[in-house]
């Protein structure tokens, strides 16, 4: 019975997106839409087939500053979270700032940071962290203080320091809302990598679509969209993959029903 549920669990969405490709499909073989606006899925994928060394080439350089990027956004994230459970006075100051900084879209600051660091991977880098690090810091700021109270009185009670309790029972209890955040940031930092690249660059995926856009290949942008986002649905799978090393406690109802 478990078997058949995982397996409904996949077939579902397999179906929903194979009747999703069979419409897109005739309505461009229609001419309801001109071709030329709305490729195929097949033009798509023969596009994607054409260009693939080329586009492999310049996914490298996406993957690099999303790369870059991810580590200082989660690294800069999980500081801030720290430092504001910490503090309390800091989260009060803080934490309505990175509020309103994510009501800024990444799109219109993309340009100054363009005109403030050249058109090198600096602008890129940058953007990226500033998209990844909210999810991070809001979701291990989440972990942090669910923290159940008996278990901080256990602790100290036992005289454990405040690095103790940080170490051995906040971490820990912050584990999901940190991978679940990590998850985010992931698929925000291709994004971010490629919208920053729409506005000045020499490689990556967002200059080849600018590229593209300008001899009116829009089949070639459809292939990079498709590109994107398996790219992204790889990364966030990786992730997954590594909670479940982490975290094996969290999927032993999983392997029971096995």
């Amino acid at each position: 019975m478990t078997r058949l549920k995982k397996t409904a669990e996949w077939l579902t969405p397999l179906a929903f997106i194979g009747a999703a490709l069979l419409i897109w499909q005739a309505v461009s073989m229609s001419g309801i839409v001109p071709n030329y606006m709305l490729p195929s899925p097949v033009q798509m994928v023969q596009a994607l087939i054409r260009d693939f060394p080329l586009l492999m080439k310049h996914s490298r350089v996406t993957l690099l500053e999303a790369g870059l990027g991810l580590l200082i956004g989660v690294t800069l994230g999980f500081a801030a979270a720290a430092v504001m459970d910490a503090f309390p006075t800091v989260k009060r100051g803080l934490y309505p700032i990175l509020v309103i900084t994510q009501t800024i879209p990444p799109v219109a600051i993309a340009p100054l940071l363009i005109l403030w660091f050249s058109y090198g991977i600096a602008p890129k880098v940058v953007l990226v962290v500033l998209v990844s690090f909210f999810p991070m810091a809001v979701g291990l700021l989440e972990g942090f203080e669910s923290v159940d109270d008996d278990m901080i009185r256990l602790m100290k009670s036992m005289k454990a320091s405040r690095w103790q309790i940080f170490r051995h029972v906040k971490v820990p209890a912050a584990m999901g809302q940190f991978f679940s955040g990590l998850r985010i940031a992931v698929s925000y930092s291709v994004v971010g990598a490629v919208i920053a690249e729409w506005l000045g660059g020499f490689e990556g995926l967002g200059v080849y679509m600018t590229r593209v856009k300008k001899a009116y290949s829009y089949d070639k942008m459809f292939a990079v969209i498709l590109l994107v986002s398996v790219i992204s649905l790889l990364l966030m799978g990786l992730v997954r993959v590594l909670q479940r090393r982490c975290m094996p406690w969290a999927y032993l109802n999983e392997e029971i029903n096995k």
